[in-house]
């Protein structure tokens, strides 16, 4: 799995961008590729709930890739140095098309224990790559008139924006 990354191409920088998110990836003690994703609290003001990838605003002067780095390891304690950058996917909006997010992907070392930011992580979900390219896990639905598509997890759904990211992915390492 981790010899089809080469699929990705190089992380956007659109002028216009304002969020970066990580797509962190690690091989398990079984050598199995999981995906590092996180349940928002339902006390947060956006996307209350939502299962997403770690990652949040650009600070001045930051690209995506310090950005979505630096807010794994704010967010899920994430070693600093365990973090390698292998390209990204392309850059898209959530329900406010003004929030342009570019998400980066990353083989990253998987701490012993999370240390959550428990105001903007409730809790950390690690799906195995291989589960979420079993299509017949994944459901869609009518919203609005676009075509959603949907991942359920026992904590929480993987909807929207980061759905879309992870199809995207998904459809990158199937060639």
């Amino acid at each position: 799995m981790w010899t089809r990354l080469e699929a990705l191409g190089p992380v956007q920088y659109p002028a216009e961008a304002k969020a970066a998110v990580l797509v962190p990836l690690y091989r398990d003690s079984d050598g199995r590729v999981r995906v590092i994703l996180t349940k928002r609290p339902e006390h947060m003001r956006t996307h209350p709930g939502d299962v997403v990838f770690p990652g949040g605003r650009l600070e001045e002067g930051e690209s995506p890739e310090q950005t979505a780095k630096r807010e794994a390891c704010e967010e899920i304690g994430l070693p600093e140095g365990g973090v390698e950058i292998v390209g990204g996917l392309t850059p898209l909006t959530t329900r406010d098309p003004g929030n342009l997010i570019v998400p980066v992907v990353a083989r990253v070392q998987r701490p012993a224990q999370f240390v959550l930011q428990v105001e903007e992580v409730e809790t950390v979900i690690e799906p195995m790559l291989l589960d979420l390219l079993d299509e017949d896990r994944w459901r869609t639905s009518d919203w609005f008139g676009q075509t959603l598509w949907f991942y359920e997890f026992d904590e929480g759904i993987m909807w929207g924006a980061t759905a879309f990211m992870m199809r995207e992915f998904l459809h990158l390492l199937r060639g």
